[in-house]
Order: C-alpha cells, then structure tokens, then sequence
C-alpha cells in the first residue's frame, strides 16, 4: 500500500498505474477502470474496503485504502477514471460509509488506542475524499450528480433541489422553524455527529517530564536529550512515521540514556534500570499521544474541508440551507469555545465558523431559486430567509465565548474578529439593501395582497436586535474591550487593523455612548491620536511594511470618522477637542513631496504607489477632516473668534499644495478617487473658506475656475462610451452634481453672506485675462440651471418608466427582459441560460437600482436648482447687478456701448424656457412635494418676464 501511494506521484506510466491495472497503452486519465472484471491491486483494494473486516487486525490496512483512494482522486492524471469508477452505481463507494464507520464511536483510549487513532485517520480520510467529490465531481453527469446529491443528503439529512435536469434523492425531510432558536426539533445531522465524535481533549503532549516522572534522578538529563536539536536528524532520538507524525525512537533514546546514566553500585545499577524503563514507558505514551492529537487535527481538518466545499460550491442544491448553515456555525462555535478544544482546532473550526456566516449573508439576497412560478413579487425582494432575533443572538453569545476562551492567541481572534464583523454585517439590513425603501414602498402599494407585508413591524424588529447586540455585547463588554484594544495597540499590523475595525462596529452599535466612553476613559483615543502623528511615509514608496501600517493607519481614521458620524456633532466635538487636527498636521503622509508630485513625472511603479497612498491616506484624512466642518455653523459666521474655523483654516493652509493640486485636477479625466478628493476639497473650502479674508492662496480662483469648467458643460456622462458601464456612467452623473452642489453653495453663501454681487455675462466681467480669475456670471448660472433642469426631467421620466415597468415585471416578455438586462448592466454578467422567473427577478432588482440612482440625483438636483434660482433671483429683484461686491475692486465694461439693461433682458430671455421646463415638472413622476419649488420657480418667472417686457 504504501509503495502503491508513494509512486503515484512519479512520471506516468509508474508501478501504481501497472498495479491498478491503468491502461498504460493510452493516456492514464482515459482509462476506464474496470476492476470486477480484472484480478488487480484496485479489485482487492476495493474488496477490502467494501466489508472492512476484523477492524482490530485491518485497521491500517483500511487507514492506508482510503488514503490511497484519496491520493489518487487529487492526482491530475489518474483524478478522472477514479472518480468515475468510485461514483459508479455498482459500487456507491462515496456514501457507503458514512452511515457505519464515520459515525460508529470511537474505541476507548485506555483499551484500544492505536485503534482509535487508525479510526480517526480512516475517517478523515474518507471524508475528504468525499470532499474531492463535491468539489471535483463534474455534476452535468448523471452518476457524478446523482453522487453529489447523496453526499450531501446524508451529510445533512436536508431534501434536495432538482439540478440540471435530474431528480434528486430526498431520503430526508426536516421541518424546521426559526421562531425559537432554544427549541429546534430537527433531527441531528451526520455532519453534527461527526463533529461530536472529534470533541474530546486530546492528551497532554508536553516533552517535559518532570510533572510526569517528577523526582526522577535522571528527569533533566532526559530533557535535555529530547530537546537538544542535534538529536533530531539522522541517528536522532525522533523519527518520522508513515503518517509522517515525529515521534521518538524508543531504542534510540534508550541508548541515549544510558550512555548519559552513571553505573555504579547493584543498587545504583537497578535503580537506573527502573529509571530508564519509566522513561521509555513514558515515550512510548507519548508517541501514542501525538498520534491521537494529530489524527484528531487530522479529522478536525477533513471535516472542515467537506463542510466549507458544500457551503461554497454545493449548498445550492439543498433546501432550508440556511437552517444547515445556522447548525454547523452554532455547534461549530459552541465546540470552539469548550475547554476540551484545542488551539489548533478552534483555529479551524472558527475559519468554519467564518464560511458559514459569509453563507448565510449570501443566502439572504440569493435569488430565490426554488420557487417555481414564472411570476414574482415585490416580496421576492424581501428577505425571508433571515434568521430570528433568538437566533442571532445565540450566534453573538457564542461567538463571544469562543473570543474570551482561555487558550487564545492573535491569529485565531483575527478570524473570530472577521466572524464577528460579517455577523454585525448580516444583523444590519432584512430587506434587499440594493433595493430602497421608497421603490419597495411603491411596490407594496402597488400589491393586491400586501397584507402580510409589514415593513413597520421589520424596522421594529431589526431595532430590538440591535438594542439586543448592545445588551449582549455590554454584559461582556469589560472583556472584550480588554482583548481588543490589546490588539490594537500592541498585536501586529494585521491585528491592530482588524481590531480597530472591530471598534468601529462597536460603535456601529452604541446607543448610549458607552463604547466611545470606554475608549476615552481606557485612553486609547489618545494613543490612537498619538499613532496617527506619529506616521511619516518615506518618498521612495511603500514597502510592505510601511503598506500593512498605512492599512491601519486609514483604520484608525475610519473609526474616528465613524465616531464623528455615529454621534454627529457632539462626536466631531469630542474629536475637535481631543485636538485631532493638530495630531493631522505635523504628519507627513500627504505633503506634496510624497503624494502630489504629478503622474506624468513617475515610473509605472510609482504610479501604483501614489494610488495606494491616495487612497489609504490622504483619502481618509479628507474625509475626517471633512466631517469637521459639521461643527461650523454659519449663524456664527460675524463670530471672529470661531476657533473651529480658524484651526480648519490652518490645517488648509498648512496644506495648501494638496488642496491647489486637487482643484486643479482636469475633471475630465479624474477617476473615482480623483472626484471623490475633489468633492471632499471643494466640500471643505466651501464650509470655512467665506471666513477667511486672505486671497493670497489662490483658492477662491481655483473654486471659480471649476465653476467654469463644470457650469457651461454638458454635465451627462456620454452613454456611447464604451468603456464606461452603466452602473458607472450613473455614478459619475452623481458624483458630477454632487461637486456642483457643493460649488453652488459656496457660490450661495458668498452671495447671501458676503454681498457678493455676479455680473449678468462676460460680456460685462471685470476680469480681462485668464478665465481662472473670472467670477461666475448669471448666464454660467443659467447654463448650469438648463443642465439641471434637463438632468430633472430625465431622471423624473426614467424614474416614472421603471417604476411602471417594475410594476408590470410578470407582463413583459423575454425580449424586453433581455433589453433591460442589457441597459442596466453588463452583458456577461448574466448568463443568457437563465430561465425567464429568474431573469425578471434580475431585471426586477436592476431596475430597482437605476430608480434609487435617479432618486438620488432628483434628492440633490432638487435643492441645486432652489440655490441657483434664488442667486438669480436675487439679482433680478435688485434689477441691476452690483457694482462691486467684497471679492472684486471696482468694475471695468468692455467699451461705452455695453447696456446693463440689454444684457440682463438677453439673461431673462434664455432663462425664461428653463424656467417653463421646471414648472411642468410632475410630483408623480419626481416623487416629491413641489409647492414651495413650484412658487420659487414661479416668482423667478413673473420677474424675468417683467425684465423681458420693459
């Protein structure tokens, strides 16, 4: 057997191939393996492992079988006939065992134990053959899926859904409930029995003898036998096993200690017999004790490996899946956090743990493919796999548990880390988070029978286990904190990073400030502060060092930031105070010598480089700094002394390449990280720049300029490019007005604040030379007032047309599915195989998305076009424009013929259209109450045409 193993992985056609009766006269993968009909080493094999005879004398001979099976179905060559003769309906080879020798008990140690390791090995290696199976197994073959499907029933005792074309078995039926999580009635799962079986603590394996043959003479001569690292090579006191296990040659090291024992008297003589003959016994049960430990880890892993691929490749062919994976992730944390688990399993079984959560995500939005109408409902974008409050919490208990387990270390609480953010992840949202909440609320009125829709009752739910989580988490809290602020402060980088966006989630659910006073009272927001100042990235680039720190880095900012939205105001109020734009500044990971030297002067290298450090670092410092200016209140605005203003405005000029680099970024050609910085640039000097009276900077010319450059421009991305997707092209339109808006305000405040005073064209502008110096002028404003009013309207009809078509889903045939499919995403992303139910729920969806992205823009197009009316008609009620204004000396004309009056006629005359265009606009179609617009728009018109008449 062992010949057999170990020569299979040698140039073909080798010994085993011969032995196993592979047709060496034809490729080996081709061979079809008839052993019934040959007398081989497979027909015996096969033999022995069908009956598993006299186990007590066999049981290696089995251990090495299935090994045997296994390695050849991982082998590229002979993988293909293997899985194909043990798939076969003659011999069912995959499920013949799983109802005897993988869930018989185990035989006790004190009587048997060799036996028992030999049995833990069989049935590892049994497991992940059938692991091979439902990874490798080609399921659009009838005896391969009809394979597969066994598998998985039995493993999981759970029905089983028709796949491509061929009925499955359903040996079970389970009805399962998730109204109670401490009442479950269903029947027990072998995957759940076999996990019982590997739950025992595994004998001490410790070399050091002297708790266990403690007042031996010769106790540390033997130590320092078994530790020297010379001993164990060649002619060593260890050796490898055939199941490679390191164990220590008992003749060996009975040579040694004898060699190292003084021989002196009779009674010396047999006291140093006895001595030696505890120690070897002492080996010899230390052997047997490894042994056991690594074919427990050996089975942990198996079980592990057949578990992970069915939840990743398989689940789909069972039904109640998320009932399966909620059983496996409950009794896989609860055996984690046992004290009979060991270190090595809680690490593998928390990575288990982890897969099955990222399932249960997955399930929840999966399309619900077992339903078998060609028709669907706005209830099909509900979840209604979702587990139950009881339910998730027992998973947060448990999860708790396993993290303040006695024997931990760094690397296993980084996965229960990762396993507790994917579980705040699945607690946040019940319904679709692709779908908003106005278009299903439209939907539902839409439904005949929607009275068993409450989404009232959902958000009432969804609150009381977020109250729950922060109940539950609080009782602990002291603990938890304890383990992840260590981390955090001194685990290495991945540690530190991971836990710190473990506090971010905690304050994710903070409803009374307990977590943020925690970490104030604890000082690690002071350290945080102090580590953030502390960060200077080197010019040459990021090594991977400095990388794994600046992915903590943008960490730490993440969870100030969180902070700073979580408690809004008073949470900015806490930051501002603890000084956090001071720790900002001295830093120099966004100084113009790092991260501003412009693209076109770098290698390709140092391209990747300034991606990743704008967008790790001076990204998140954008951000945060950003979220300040929620604290500067312009009521306050004649207020001189406006502390937060003024330490904004230093930080702005402390920093004054970055924010001239970004203004002046070509629009045309940013990226999304390039827009998202301008949008962030424009959105701080909008808020604190009007306080400031110096001009020397430069950032009033860089506003206006961009001003120029986006308000006279066709602000719609161009849908003929075919680079651009139209989930892209939708998000540059968004991200295009979003920075308008923000222009706009500024240009707002300076006008309604500041007295600023717009000439009507530039035709009567002050400024003669560069267009950057010049100002807006009402006719920009009108222009971007038309783009606006065009961008409403469009964004109003395709709203109106989606929503009627989303309502009408089930009529539309497969043509006009397809049609939309196509505008609404990529062609490859969905699979033209599909059947028609499942490509009008991904229609459905779709077009869910491309209403909430109209919705949006109509959310912020809205209150543009109110900012740009009222600057407009505030110069027309003046009925002339100023003359001067704070920001402008005095005002030249191009020339004496040049009639204010004429020009502000020209002005109304353009305007007047756009204007009509904005009245027509329907609340139906726009979703929004319209009045106060509406009498804006209107008295905005009635002047203009005053204007136009005289």
């Amino acid at each position: 057997m062992q010949l057999l193993i170990d020569n299979i992985i040698r140039p073909a056609p080798n010994v085993t191939h011969l032995l196993l009766k592979f047709d060496l006269d034809m490729p080996v993968e081709r061979t079809v393996l008839q052993p019934k009909f040959y007398y081989s080493c497979m027909k015996v094999i096969l033999d022995i492992l069908e009956n598993l005879l006299k186990p007590d004398v066999n049981a290696l001979l089995h251990e090495f079988g299935f090994q045997l099976l296994y390695e050849l179905c991982i082998d590229p060559l002979t993988r293909e006939p293997t899985m194909d003769l043990l798939s076969n309906k003659k011999y069912h080879f995959f499920i013949k065992h799983l109802d005897t020798i993988c869930i018989a008990p185990l035989p006790k140690r004190n009587s048997d134990q060799p036996l028992r390791i030999s049995s833990l090995h069989q049935r590892a290696w049994l497991l992940k053959l059938l692991a091979v199976e439902l990874h490798a197994g080609d399921v659009s073959s009838s005896t391969h899926r009809e394979a597969c499907q066994t598998i998985l029933s039995h493993l999981f005792g759970q029905d089983m859904l028709e796949i491509g074309g061929g009925q499955a078995m359903s040996p079970f039926s389970l009805q399962t409930t998730y109204e109670n999580a401490a009442i479950r009635t269903v029947s027990k799962s072998k995957v759940l029995e076999l996990l019982e079986i590997i739950q025992f603590r595994c004998p001490d394996t410790s070399s050091k003898l002297s708790n266990i043959v403690a007042g031996l003479k010769y106790d540390l001569q033997a130590e320092d036998i078994l530790g020297n690292p010379g001993n164990s090579g060649k002619g060593g006191v260890y050796y490898y096993s055939e199941r490679n296990d390191r164990l220590i040659d008992l003749a060996s090291f009975h040579d040694k200690l004898c060699q190292v024992c003084n021989l002196g008297s009779e009674v010396e003589l047999i006291d140093v017999r006895e001595t030696i003959q505890q120690l070897l016994r002492w080996g010899w049960k230390y052997n047997k004790n490894l042994e056991e430990q690594a074919a427990q880890l050996h089975m942990v892993t198996a079980w592990s490996q057949i578990v992970e691929v069915s939840a990743s490749r398989r689940l789909a062919m069972l039904e109640d899946r998320s009932e399966i994976l909620f059983q496996v992730l409950d009794a896989s944390l609860s055996a984690c956090a046992s004290p009979d688990c060991s270190l090595k399993m809680a690490f593998i079984l928390s990575q288990v743990a982890l897969t099955c959560m990222a399932k249960l995500r997955d399930e929840r939005f999966l399309f619900p493919g077992s339903l078998s109408s060609d028709n669907i409902t706005c209830l099909d974008l509900i979840v209604v796999k979702q587990l139950s409050n009881g339910a998730c919490l027992t998973i947060l208990f448990k999860l708790i548990m396993a993290i303040l387990r006695n024997e931990s270390s760094e690397a296993l609480r980084r996965r229960q880390y990762a396993l507790l953010l994917s579980y705040f992840q699945y607690c946040q949202n019940v319904v679709d988070p692709d779908v908003p909440t106005t278009v299903l609320q439209f939907l539902l009125l839409s439904e005949q029978d929607n009275e068993y829709i409450d989404l009232p009752k959902i958000d009432k739910e969804q609150a009381e286990l977020a109250h729950a989580n922060f109940s539950t988490l609080r009782k602990e809290a002291q603990s938890i904190l304890d383990l992840v602020i260590k981390d955090a402060t001194h685990g290495s980088e991945p540690g530190k990073t991971i836990s710190l966006y473990v506090l971010d989630a905690l304050i994710c659910i903070d409803h009374e400030r307990y977590f943020l006073n925690q970490l104030q009272s604890r000082g690690f927001l002071r350290s945080c502060f102090t580590a953030i100042s502390s960060v200077s990235n080197q010019d040459g680039g990021l090594s991977l060092d400095s990388l794994q720190r600046a992915c903590t880095f943008e960490a730490e900012l993440a969870l100030l930031l969180r902070i700073s939205h979580k408690y809004e105001k008073s949470g900015s109020q806490v930051l501002f105070s603890m000084g956090i734009l001071w720790h900002l500044s001295p830093g120099r990971v966004i100084s113009s010598q790092g991260g501003l030297r412009r693209v076109e002067t770098r290698h390709r290298r140092d391209m990747a480089t300034d991606i990743d450090r704008q967008r790790m670092i001076v990204t998140p410092i954008l951000r945060l700094v950003f979220s300040l200016t929620s604290l500067v209140d312009t009521s306050e605005f004649l207020e001189v002394k406006n502390k937060i203003v003024r330490e904004i405005i230093d930080f702005v000029k402390g920093h004054q390449p970055l924010f001239d680099y970004i203004l002046r970024v070509d629009i045309a050609e940013a990226d999304d990280l390039r827009m998202e910085q301008i949008n962030l640039v424009v959105g701080i000097l909008s808020k604190i720049w009007p306080y400031e009276e110096s001009s020397e900077y430069g950032f009033v010319q860089g506003l206006f300029g961009l001003m120029h450059a986006l308000f006279s421009r066709d602000l719609k991305v161009s849908s003929f490019a075919q680079s651009i997707s139209p989930e892209n092209q939708r998000n540059s339109e968004l991200q295009m007005f979003k920075l308008c808006f923000s222009l706009n305000s500024y240009l707002y405040f300076l006008v309604t604040k500041k007295s600023l005073r717009l000439q009507s064209s530039d035709a009567s502008s002050s400024y003669p030379t560069s267009v950057e110096l010049q100002q807006p002028t009402l006719s920009l404003l009108n222009s971007l007032l038309t783009s606006v009013t065009t961008a409403l309207e469009r964004a109003a009809e395709d709203k109106s047309l989606l929503l009627n078509k989303i309502r009408d889903i089930n009529e539309l045939s497969r043509q006009e599915v397809d049609e939309i499919i196509n505008m609404c995403v990529q062609q490859d992303y969905v699979p033209s195989s599909d059947n028609i139910h499942k490509r009008r729920y991904i229609a459905m969806v779709e077009m869910c998305q491309v209403v909430a992205s109209w919705d949006w823009q109509i959310i912020l197009l809205l209150p543009l076009s109110e900012h740009v009316l009222n600057i407009i008609l505030i110069h027309l009620q003046e009925s002339s424009v100023a003359s001067d204004s704070t920001l402008i000396t005095k005002t030249n004309t191009y020339g004496a013929k040049y009639d204010p009056e004429q020009d502000i006629a020209f002005l109304c005359g353009k305007l007047v259209p756009a204007l009509e265009r904005l009245e027509l606009l329907s609340e139906d179609k726009i979703g929004r109450n319209l009045k106060v617009f509406h009498r804006l728009v209107t008295s905005a018109k009635e002047i203009a045409i005053q204007k136009l008449v005289l």
